[in-house]
C-alpha cells in the first residue's frame, strides 16, 4: 500500500540564496529550517545536462501554519531568467499560493513594507479575497485566505498553500492530480475572460480554470501543520501556443523548479504510477541524506506538459538541529499525525 499525504513543499530556483531566504522570511515568515546546506545534485542530472551540479537547498516553513518551501540556489551555475517572457497558461508551475488569516492585513503589510504588488485586492472566481505579489526574483504569488493555524506569531501570512499550473488539457492532467496524487474535490471550474487576472501577462485572454483540493486528506505527519491544499489548473483557450516554462533551460534556474509530494510507500506507488503512464523519471534508489539530521527517499515524475512533481518519502527529520534531537518517522503509521509538542519545538531552530 501507498499514501500520497498531500503537498509537502514549492521548490523555487533562486540566483542568491541569502538574499531570496530573508525575503521569503520577511513577507511570508519562512523562518524554520529543516535543513539548510550545500550539495551535489546528481538525481537531476537528467534535468541538468547530465552533469552533476552542486546546488544550497534550504528546506524552510513557516511554524504559523502551511506547507514549506525549498529554496534551490545552483553554486556550479548561476541561475538566470528564461529569455522568454512567460505568461499566464504557460506550460509549468505558474504562481506559488501563501496563506494569510486577514488577507486585507497582509495586503496592508506588503503595500507598506514596499513588496512588488502586481495586482491591488481583488476576488477569485469563488469570492476569496486575493492579491498578487512578485517576490525579489520577479517570481508571481497569490495571497489567498485560510482559517487554520497552527501557532499565533503574529505573522500576516502563513506558509505555501499549493500553485497555479499550466497545462495544455486539464483532463489530461487530472490523471495524475486528481486520481492518482489525490486532488479530487472542485472548489472551481470555469472557463472565462478572469478580472482578478487583468494585471497579470497575458491575463486579458480565455481560460479555463481549476481549483482543486482534497476530499478526503490521508493525515500524516505534518497534517496539522500544513492545513488545506490547493492545486489550480489553468488550460489557454486562445489560439496561442503556450510555451514550456523550463524548456532548455536547467533545473535550478529561476522560477518555480518542482511541486514536491509527502508519500508513504514509495516502491508501491511506483508501481501503480509505471500502470497510468507517469513513471519515476529519476530516483535515488534508498535513503539520501540531506545534512547529518535528515533522511529521505526522493523520486521525480513530469506531469503530461514536463512540470516536475517530487515525492519524498522522510525517514528522520530534525526537531531542534543544533542540539541533535531527531525524529525517525519511518515506523509511524503514515496518518498519524506528530504531537504538537514536537512541531512547536521546531521554533528553537528559528532564523532571524
Amino acid at each position: 500500500m501507498y499514501t500520497v499525504q498531500g503537498i509537502q513543499h514549492l521548490g523555487v530556483g533562486v540566483p542568491q540564496h541569502a538574499d531570496a531566504w530573508a525575503w521569503y522570511r520577511k513577507f511570508f515568515g519562512m523562518d524554520i529550517p529543516f535543513f539548510n546546506d550545500e550539495a551535489g545534485a546528481p538525481l537531476m542530472d537528467i534535468y541538468t545536462e547530465n552533469k552533476t551540479i552542486t546546488k544550497r537547498a534550504a528546506m524552510i516553513l513557516n511554524l504559523q501554519g502551511g506547507c514549506a518551501m525549498e529554496v534551490v540556489c545552483p553554486t556550479t551555475f548561476q541561475a538566470t531568467h528564461a529569455e522568454k517572457a512567460f505568461q499566464i497558461g504557460d506550460l509549468g508551475i505558474y504562481t506559488g499560493f501563501i496563506k494569510s488569516l486577514d488577507v486585507k492585513k497582509a495586503y496592508a503589510f506588503f503595500k507598506e513594507n514596499n513588496a512588488e504588488l502586481v495586482s491591488g485586492l481583488i476576488k477569485m472566481p469563488n469570492g476569496w479575497n486575493t492579491f498578487y505579489v512578485k517576490d525579489i526574483q520577479g517570481q508571481y504569488f497569490q495571497v489567498i485566505p485560510t482559517k487554520h493555524s497552527f501557532t499565533n506569531a503574529g505573522r500576516v501570512t502563513n506558509g505555501i498553500a499549493g500553485c497555479s499550473i499550466g497545462v495544455s488539457d486539464i483532463a489530461a492532467a487530472m490523471k495524475l492530480y486528481s486520481s492518482v496524487l489525490g486532488y479530487d474535490k472542485v472548489v472551481y471550474d470555469t472557463s472565462e475572460v478572469f478580472t482578478d487576472w487583468s494585471k497579470l501577462p497575458g491575463g486579458d485572454g480565455k481560460f479555463r480554470r481549476i481549483l482543486l483540493t482534497q476530499s478526503n486528506p490521508s493525515g500524516g505527519g505534518f497534517t496539522r501543520l500544513s492545513g488545506e491544499t490547493y492545486i489550480e489548473l489553468v488550460q489557454d483557450l486562445s489560439e496561442r501556443k503556450p510555451l514550456k516554462i523550463y524548456e532548455g533551460r536547467l533545473w535550478g534556474d529561476i522560477g518555480f523548479v518542482h511541486l514536491g509530494f509527502d508519500i508513504r510507500g514509495m516502491k508501491e506507488l511506483g508501481e501503480a504510477l509505471d500502470k497510468v503512464g507517469f513513471g519515476f523519471t529519476c530516483d535515488t534508489k534508498n535513503i539520501l541524506s540531506m545534512g547529518d539530521s535528515t533522511k529521505v527517499h526522493c523520486t521525480y515524475i513530469e506531469d503530461p506538459d514536463g512540470t516536475l512533481i517530487e515525492l519524498i518519502e522522510v525517514y528522520k527529520i530534525p526537531i531542534i538541529e543544533k542540539l541533535g534531537i531527531n525524529l525517525n518517522v519511518e515506523k509511524r503509521h503514515p496518518s498519524k499525525p506528530l504531537p504538537n509538542i514536537m512541531l512547536k519545538a521546531l521554533k528553537f531552530s528559528r532564523v532571524k
